[in-house]
This record gives structure tokens, C-alpha cells and sequence, in this order.
């Protein structure tokens, strides 16, 4: 047991802060002892390694005061599961001789007070500041299955029991009778061996009679000073004398107090005081300085003359009497020298306060600070506190002790400071023991390795503490170590790892092997018994006495192919010791398994877009056998023209290109056979059905042609429905959903289109300003993804009330066809009757140019025949005029064979097919188109009741007129589709039906009846004037017939 001084704060533990535990004077209710040891024994887990607790105890308690558990307070578990050796106990280890001033109950760790009381000022002697004094024990917490060595520091709390004293029950002091008032002299301080509050207060004079006062003055370390002060004039010759008592009193509670008495003797005038040249002084002197060595040299001046200049030095009673008692201090010259031998140990400063007086009431006061510098001149100690009792001073221990068993706690300490007091501790030989450090300069010895009492049988450990200085000092002390012989040889397998292999489907019974073990020890302890391991399966079987090891039933390897079990050789020994080994079996294959599919049928699903050899599907198959036996080849059956699948990876890939419209799944076999020497095999189902993709435009049915058209009469309800259009999608699903739209000639809103049905709609009641020809630009787009494709017809519609003339309207349809897209129709045509109106106007006009009209009669005639009849003949070179008559079209498909083929146009570029510019499409691509669906409908064409009006209507009619030049560059303008679909849906033909009917015709007015020889080309704009006085129109019409070229110059 030790003192520390100085420790500040708690500690860390276990990852938290424990708090200091004050004791309140009072005895805590707690549960009975036993009670709380057993409750708690069950569920207590102890952690290893050293630890620390403080506690806080107030000094002077009675005996058998409970200070602390340290069952509780350490928050101690044990592990039920960790059998102890014996009970748990804490044991107080202490130094042989020492008195120990608390008790740890062995049973529980209550910790109490004993008879021997603790006096703070005892123990920390010299200590009258406010640091803090500390008592310290270890404790020991046996058995050494859950050993911990426990440091308690007690923090020892200062009370109030000692009063403050004077130096002297009577304190002299001079003052001389002309001291001014205000002045102060010093009294000499009271002593209180307590601190803090319990220390010195507060100063009270007692019957000062108004000539003196008292004040307090507080120094840098927290000393009080008395101090007198005269508050009246003295005048020694009416009084020299003055008695008070001053009364000291501490802040304890309640608070001690003493008196002294304070003699004041008014002296004659001395008014200069000793002045020291310093007054602060701090020197260093080693310890080992012999006796009269100087320590310092004090120097005062007075500057009064004579007797009163005479200086006497002195101590003041203020410093420790271990300072009076070291050195000495010449009262005349103030040196300060060495009296006694200096120990660093017992004290390393010495505060020596010097008074210098010459005669006055009031001396100087100067302050020596003596450090005393460390000598190595003392030896390191050894403190040996067994924690296993030894037996007439040597430790018995176990051969079967386990690794660090605690045997002693070693304590090894040095009075010097720094290195002179830094101690390593350590044994002088290799021994299976080791010192390991707990605290500073503190050891625990145990065992470092397992013990063998057939190996050695007995220790000497010698054991050395040596400090840093120079040289060096050391210590050393011997410990005996006997151990103890125990049945300690278990027994040892010739094989750790016993490894075995058998093929599978063996027969019931079979041997695997031979296990056996030996012993070291001998007798019973050497009788070796064998079974099997707890994780032993029950397959298995193992002869007790021979250790013959064997299959009960058959193994096999699809259902397990390795097993890993122990197997025990255990001796008779007392306690009986016990081995194991480890046996690994491999089971070997053999090939009893085909191989398996993971599907007994596959499902794949590939767009029809998939390049060829791009990948379908996996197949993913499985043999439970391993090796060769598991090494699977793939193939196919049937459908090889087809697919073409990897034998080892099972990836399945095309060698043809999809098309879901030819052909949407295939089915074939796939054959699967591992590679044993027996090979097995098995099939599995394979359809891979094709997936649509958007790849085929829709294609319109009705209208079947771009010149057909429909009469509105002006009396339809507005909602009828008038007309429809009609579409197909070779595609399915949502690449097969249409939507139809109006994206252009309604500019008057005139119309709607369902988006569904296709169904157009009259949306509002007609009035004169709508009568004509309209053109609407109809839509239809799929919904197909990622990209949706689309396609667009015209469809014609006449609002009159009648048809009386069908030519005409079939005239307006064909110049409709020659107006871009994008541009409306129908806004400035004229009806029949407006017409009939305007020819009675321009009859009047040309009657004075009947000559002019006759050559343009003459001329037309000839445009009308001559030239038709040379188209006919070269029919087979340019292509032929369409006729949605079916009669036409078996005539067409017989003279199919002859025609030239068309130039391919590009359907989805708008710039490759024009209204207002070149019309060349072949017959073929109508005929394609009719033909692929056969509808068996005929497009509607009307036949008028009225004679022939069409020259009439050509010669009358405001309609503009046109020009056409086959070798006239066409100039850079960007037309409008007139349908975005595939090439053989495309129902747009360019013809003159009034200039160039067939004359094998026999309906001149039948649209369908028409042919033409090429296509019209129109590469400059269409110049139009309306109706007019001395209008004339210049037209030039341009017609390849024969390679040859007939220019006709009309004036009108």
C-alpha cells in the first residue's frame, strides 16, 4: 500500500467513465451479501486484464464502515458456461507487515473500514494545499479462471478536525510611536493541518480599543496574513502598552476556533527598515551536499545609522520544521547553510522565508526556494504479494494450469526521481513464466507457457529490478515454483487427418479403415477407447476397441460426395482425457445419371428482325454426375437447315433470316448426351416463336385510287357521313393499331375523319362558297414502336347537287393531281352553273374572234385523235394508263410480261413524288396493289346524261390552264407525297383524261377506260388567270409521242 498525490479526475473502463463513489458518512441499505452473490453468479461474464476504482472516504470513520462492492460497482459478470475451479473470491493483497486501514470481504467485495482510522493528516503529511491525498490497495479476484487484479485508489476527504493554532499564546510586536496611522504590521500566521474550507478563514481582533485594527491579506498561494493597523496617533510616553486577543477561526462545519494574546509596545522612533538586495531567490542543491555547505547568501541595507541599522537575520515561523531542522541561518551575515544530511526523497523543495530586522516593529521579508536535485542513492525495491498462497515460502502449482495464471503481483519501486527512479523489472533465465506490466512499476508474474511436470519439476525464478541511473542499481529476489503431476497426456492419432475414398453404390458393410491412437502416460490412462463424433453420420460405424472404421449402407455421391466427421480416442484416466481426428471420405463418381434439362420444354421469343447467327436462347443443362461422366454435348434432332446450337455452351443461333408474315414459330429437338463410358442421354423441346416487328407500312383499300371521287349533295345533313377510307397493317399487335387524320385541303373545317373507323364526316351545313371539287390529304400512321410508320391518300369530294357532266369533274380531279400537296384545291372552282354564266360572258368577248376559235376547234380535234392513236402503239415501252376496271386490269395482266420495269421511288421522301411536277408511276404498281387485295370493288366513275360538254368546259371554263415540258429542267422545289407507302400501294397515275382517251374505248367519258402512253411532266409552275376582258392565255402543251415532239401553240 502506497500514497499518490496529485491524481486528478476518474478513469476509463470498459468504454465508459466511472464515477468516483463518495461516501456520505452514512451505512447504504444494501441485500444480504450472499443473497446478492448468488442472484448475480449466474449471469456474470468476466473480461480479463487489470482494472481500476476509485473511491472517496472522509478520514476518521468508525470501524466496519461499508465504503464500496466492487461486485456492483465494477459491473463484474461471469459466464455460466466457464466451470470455476473454486468460489469466486476477492482477496486484499497487502504487503507482509503493513496495517491495512480497509477490509474486502472474500465472499461478496464489500469493502469496510477497520479499526485502524484514517487520519488524512497522517497519511499526507506536509500537504496543506489543496491537493488531493490518496490511499491505494490492489485486490485480487480468484479463481484464476476469471482472475483480474483490481487497483482501488481512495480518495481520502479531508474533515474539520483540527483547530487553527498560533505559534505562541502570546505575540509581541513593537511599534514605534510615531508610526503614521494606516500603518500596518505583520502578526504571525496561525497553522491548520486541514484544508479547503476546513483551513484557516478568518481573524478577529478582540478589544482593540479602537486604536488598532485588523485586515486579512491573501498571498499567490492562498495563505492568510494578519496584519495590524494603527488607527490612532500613539504617543509612548501616555501609553506603552497595549493587550488584545486575536482570534483565528477555520470554515468547517462547525467551525474551530483559538485566541491568542496580542502585546503591542509603543517603542521610540526607528524608520528606516532592512531592504534585501532580493527578495525572491531560487537555488538548486544536489542531495547528497555534506553538512555546511552554503545553500545562499542573503544581503540587507538599512539606512539608519547605528544601532538601528544593525540588521538580525531570522526564519520566520512560518516555514515547515523540516526546513529548520536541514539547514541553518547565521543571524548576522544571513547565510544560509546545510545542518542536516539532504534527502530529495523525504522532501524535494524547501521554501525558507528570511526576515531582516533592525530593531523595528516591522522586518523585511525575502523568500529562498531550495530545490534539491536527485542522486541515484537508492536501490530499487522488490514487493512480492502472492496470490497463490504459498506453502513454507514456495508456490505450488499445477502442471495443467493454464496460460497466464497469475501467481504474484510484483511491485518494484525507486525513491529517485527520473531515470534515477525508472525501474525495469525481469528474470535472469528463460523460464515459462513472464512478468507482465499492470500499473506503473507494478508486475504481474505467470505462467507464459503450458507446464510439464514430466519435463521440469521444479522453478527458481530469480527475479531483478534495476533502475536508469548511472550506474546502475539493482535488486533482486528469489521465488520457488514447485509444480504438480496430473494426468496430462491425452491420447495422440497416428493421423491428425485421416483421408479415404470410395466409389459410390457400394456394398452395405464394406471396411474403410483402420483408426488407431497411442498414449504417452501408462496404466489405465493409457487405455484407449474409439468412438464417433457427435457430427458423425449415421452411415458410418466405428469399432470401439479395434477402431475399425465402415459403411453401414450404400453411399452416394449425387446426394453427397464428401463427408468430414471426428472421431474420439478417449483414455481412463481420472478425469478421463479425450483426442480427435478428423476423417475426410470422397466419394468416387460413377456415371448412373443422364443428363437433365433444366425445362422439359424451351420457350423463345426473337424479333423477326434478328440478324442471322445472332443469339436466340441458352439451353442450360445439367449432370449430376462430375468429371467425364458430367461432360455434356448438345445437338439438335431436327432443324438444322434452320438453327445451328454450340455443343458446349448451349447457345442457340439462327442460320436464316426471320420473317414473321412467312412463318412465326419453329419446333425442333435437342439432344443432350454426357460423355461416360456408358453415355447417356436425354431431349428436350425447343419453340422459338417470331416476334413482330414494325417493318410494314399500312396500305389503303379504300379509296383504291387517287382518281376517284365522290358527290356531296348541298342538302347532307351536317354529322352524315359522306365517305370512309379504309387501311390495312401486314403487322400485329400494337404495330398493326392505325389512326386516321385530315393533314391537309380542309381549310374551311369543312370535313372531320374519324381516327378510328376512317368514317369522314360533314361537320358543318354547306353553302354556296363550298360548292367544287375538295381535296383532302388523308393520313393513316401505325402506333408501332420505337418508330411508327405511316402513309398517305387523297381523296376527292364534289359538293354539287348533281353530276350533269362527269367529264368535267374528271378533269378537275386530274389537275387537282397536279397541284402540290400542300397546296388547297377547290377554293376558286367554278360550278357548272357559275360556269354557264361565265360562258355567255366570253361568248360575247370572242364573237369577234370566230376565225381564231375555229383553228382551236380544228386543233383540239387533232390533239384528241391523231396523237392518241401513236400512244396506243407505244404502250409497251412507257407503261399504260390504270383502269380500276377489272375487265382493263385482266387485259393489263396479260401484257404484263412486255412492259418495262419501273424506276423504284422512295415512298418515304416527299421530295420523290410531286403533284405539281413529274407523275411517271407505272401501271405495275396499281395492279400490284389491286391485285393483293381483291376486294372485287370498282371505283365509282359517272357517266352524264348531258351530251359532251368537255370542250365546252375546256373552252369556257375559268379553270387555269397548263403547260407541260418533258426536256425542261424541273426546278428545285420540294413537293409534297401524295401517298407514303410502299411502292406497289402506291394508286397515283399521271394522265389526261380528256386529251388522251383510248380510242378502243368504248365510254369516252369512263375514267377507267382511259389509258396514256409514259407519264406527264410539269417542271414549271402552273400559271393561272381568272376570267376576264382581253384575257389571254398562252399554253403550251408538250407531248413525248413516238420520240418525237408536236408543239401545239394555243391563243386564246
Amino acid at each position: 500500500m502506497w500514497l499518490r498525490e496529485g491524481w486528478k479526475g476518474g478513469f476509463v473502463f470498459g468504454g465508459r467513465e466511472w464515477e468516483e463513489h463518495t461516501l456520505m458518512g452514512t451505512l447504504m441499505d444494501l441485500l444480504s451479501g450472499t443473497y446478492f452473490l448468488a442472484v448475480l453468479l449466474a449471469c456474470i461474464v468476466f473480461q480479463s486484464g487489470a482494472q481500476e476504482k476509485n473511491y472517496t472516504v472522509r478520514e476518521e470513520l468508525p470501524e466496519n464502515v461499508l465504503i464500496g462492492n466492487l461486485l456492483k460497482d465494477l459491473n463484474l459478470t461471469l459466464d455460466p458456461d466457464v466451470p470455476l475451479s473454486s468460489p469466486l473470491q476477492f482477496k486484499l493483497v497487502y504487503k507482509t507487515g503493513d496495517v491495512p486501514l480497509v477490509r474486502v470481504e472474500e465472499n461478496t467485495g464489500e469493502i469496510f473500514t477497520t479499526a485502524n482510522r484514517i487520519d488524512r493528516e497522517k497519511l499526507c503529511s506536509g500537504i496543506f494545499s489543496e491537493n488531493r491525498c490518496f490511499y491505494e490497495v490492489e485486490v485480487a479476484v480468484l479463481p484464476d479462471e476469471v482472475f483480474r487484479l483490481v487497483k482501488i485508489r481512495f480518495l481520502i476527504e479531508d474533515i474539520n478536525d483540527n483547530a487553527p493554532l498560533f505559534p505562541s499564546t502570546v505575540i509581541n510586536i513593537s511599534i514605534p510611536e510615531n508610526t503614521a496611522i494606516n500603518s500596518r504590521y505583520s502578526v504571525p500566521s496561525a497553522i491548520d493541518p486541514d484544508i479547503g474550507v476546513n483551513g484557516i478563514q478568518h481573524y478577529e481582533l478582540l478589544k482593540g480599543q479602537n486604536v488598532f485594527g485588523l485586515d486579512i491579506i491573501e498571498t499567490p498561494e492562498g495563505d492568510k496574513w494578519p496584519q495590524l493597523i494603527v488607527q490612532q496617533i500613539l504617543d509612548r510616553e501616555q501609553k506603552d502598552t497595549y493587550v488584545m486577543k486575536i482570534k483565528v477561526e477555520d470554515g468547517g462545519t462547525p467551525p474551530r476556533s483559538s485566541t491568542a494574546i496580542l502585546q503591542v509596545t509603543v517603542t521610540d522612533v526607528n524608520d528606516n527598515r532592512p531592504v534585501f538586495k532580493e527578495n525572491d531567490i531560487e537555488v538548486s542543491i544536489p542531495e547528497n551536499a555534506p553538512v555546511g555547505t552554503s545553500v545562499s547568501q542573503l544581503h540587507a541595507t538599512d539606512a539608519d545609522l547605528g544601532s538601528n541599522a544593525q540588521i538580525h537575520f531570522f526564519f520566520s515561523n512560518q516555514i515547515s520544521s523540516l526546513a529548520k531542522r536541514l539547514f541553518a541561518l547565521d543571524n548576522t551575515t544571513g547565510l544560509i547553510t546545510i545542518k542536516e544530511p539532504l534527502d530529495r526523497e523525504e522532501s524535494p523543495v524547501h521554501k525558507l522565508t528570511v526576515l531582516a530586522s533592525d530593531g523595528s516593529s516591522t522586518p523585511s521579508r525575502a523568500t529562498v526556494t531550495v530545490n534539491i536535485t536527485d542522486i541515484n542513492d537508492n536501490v530499487p525495491s522488490i514487493d512480492t504479494r502472492y496470490i497463490i498462497n504459498p506453502v513454507n515460502g514456495t508456490v505450488l502449482l499445477s502442471e495443467k494450469a493454464p496460460l497466464n495464471t497469475k501467481i504474484a503481483l510484483i511491485t518494484v519501486m525507486d525513491k529517485d526521481a527520473d531515470l534515477n527512479g525508472k525501474v525495469t523489472c525481469f528474470t535472469d533465465h528463460d523460464v515459462p513464466f513472464r512478468l507482465k506490466p499492470v500499473f506503473d512499476n507494478q508486475f504481474l508474474l505467470e505462467t507464459a507457457t503450458f507446464l510439464d511436470y514430466e519435463v521440469t519439476r521444479e522453478y527458481a525464478i530469480k527475479i531483478v529490478a534495476s533502475d536508469s541511473g548511472k550506474p546502475p542499481l539493482n535488486q533482486s529476489a528469489m521465488l520457488l515454483i514447485k509444480i504438480k503431476d496430473e494426468n496430462d497426456n491425452a491420447p495422440v492419432f497416428t493421423q491428425p487427418v485421416i483421408g479415404l475414398s470410395i466409389p459410390e453404390n457400394n456394398a452395405p458393410g464394406t471396411q474403410l479403415t483402420k483408426i488407431s491412437a497411442t498414449d504417452a502416460d501408462s496404466g489405465r490412462n493409457a487405455e484407449i477407447s474409439y468412438m464417433l463424433g457427435s457430427d458423425a453420420p449415421p452411415i458410418f460405424n466405428l469399432d470401439r476397441r479395434t477402431g475399425v472404421l465402415t459403411a453401414v449402407r450404400k453411399l452416394d455421391r449425387e446426394k453427397q460426395d464428401r463427408y468430414s466427421f471426428t472421431v474420439l480416442a478417449k483414455d481412463n484416466g481420472m478425469p478421463p482425457l479425450q483426442t480427435n481426428a478428423t476423417v475426410t471420405l470422397s466419394v468416387l463418381d460413377q456415371n448412373d445419371n443422364s443428363p437433365a434439362f433444366t425445362h422439359n420444354e424451351y420457350n423463345f421469343y426473337v424479333p423477326e428482325n434478328l440478324p442471322m447467327y445472332g443469339t436466340v436462347g441458352l439451353i442450360t443443362v445439367t449432370d449430376a454426375d462430375s468429371g467425364e461422366n458430367a461432360a455434356v454435348t448438345l445437338s439438335i434432332l431436327n432443324g438444322r437447315e434452320n438453327f445451328i446450337i454450340d455443343p458446349l455452351t448451349g447457345v442457340i443461333r439462327p442460320n436464316i433470316t426471320f420473317d414473321r408474315e412467312q412463318q412465326g414459330s419453329y419446333t425442333f429437338q435437342v439432344k443432350a448426351v454426357d460423355g461416360g463410358r456408358v453415355q447417356r442421354s436425354s431431349t428436350a423441346k425447343v419453340t422459338i416463336n417470331v416476334v413482330d416487328v414494325n417493318d410494314n407500312r399500312p396500305v389503303f383499300v379504300i379509296p383504291s385510287s387517287n382518281y376517284s371521287y365522290d358527290l356531296i349533295p348541298t342538302a347532307t345533313n351536317p354529322g352524315s357521313v359522306v365517305t370512309k377510307v379504309f387501311a390495312v397493317d401486314n403487322d400485329t399487335g400494337m404495330n398493326a393499331e392505325l389512326r386516321y387524320s385530315i393533314i391537309g385541303g380542309n381549310s374551311r373545317g369543312l370535313f372531320t375523319v374519324d381516327q378510328l373507323t376512317g368514317n369522314i364526316t360533314l361537320k358543318e351545313k354547306v353553302i354556296t362558297a363550298d360548292h367544287g371539287l375538295h381535296r383532302l390529304v388523308i393520313k393513316v400512321n401505325d402506333l408501332g414502336q420505337p418508330e411508327s410508320l405511316y402513309t398517305i391518300a387523297l381523296v376527292h369530294l364534289f359538293v354539287n347537287e348533281t353530276i350533269t357532266n362527269g367529264s368535267y369533274v374528271q378533269e378537275l380531279v386530274r389537275r387537282n393531281m397536279e397541284t402540290p400537296v400542300g397546296q388547297n384545291v377547290g377554293d376558286g372552282e367554278i360550278t357548272p352553273q357559275t360556269n354557264d354564266y361565265v360562258k355567255i360572258i366570253i361568248a360575247i368577248i370572242a364573237g369577234t374572234m370566230t376565225v381564231i376559235l375555229v383553228i382551236f376547234v380544228t386543233a383540239l380535234v387533232r390533239c384528241r385523235q391523231t396523237p392518241r392513236h401513236k400512244v396506243v402503239q407505244k404502250g409497251k415501252q412507257s407503261g399504260e394508263w390504270v383502269s380500276p376496271n377489272q375487265e382493263n386490269r385482266q387485259i393489263k395482266k396479260k401484257k404484263k410480261k412486255k412492259k418495262r420495269s419501273p424506276k423504284k421511288s422512295k415512298p418515304d421522301d416527299p421530295a420523290h413524288e410531286h403533284i405539281n411536277g413529274t407523275l411517271d408511276i407505272p401501271v405495275e404498281l396499281e395492279e400490284q396493289t389491286m391485285g393483293k387485295y381483291n376486294w372485287g370493288t370498282t371505283p365509282t366513275t359517272f357517266k352524264p346524261d348531258s351530251p359532251d360538254l368537255a370542250k365546252h368546259y375546256k373552252s369556257a371554263s375559268p379553270q387555269p390552264t397548263f403547260q407541260i415540258k418533258p426536256e425542261t429542267p424541273v426546278p428545285p422545289k420540294k413537293h409534297h407525297v401524295i401517298q407514303e407507302l410502299p411502292l406497289d400501294n402506291t394508286f397515283v397515275v399521271g394522265c389526261d383524261s380528256l386529251s388522251k382517251c383510248s380510242s378502243s374505248s368504248s365510254d369516252p367519258y369512263s375514267v377507267s377506260e382511259c389509258s396514256c402512253q409514259g407519264g406527264f411532266k410539269t417542271p414549271g409552275p402552273i400559271h393561272t388567270r381568272q376570267s376576264g376582258i382581253g384575257a389571254f392565255i398562252w399554253t403550251e402543251l408538250y407531248l413525248k409521242v413516238s420520240q418525237k415532239q408536236a408543239r401545239l401553240l394555243f391563243f386564246y
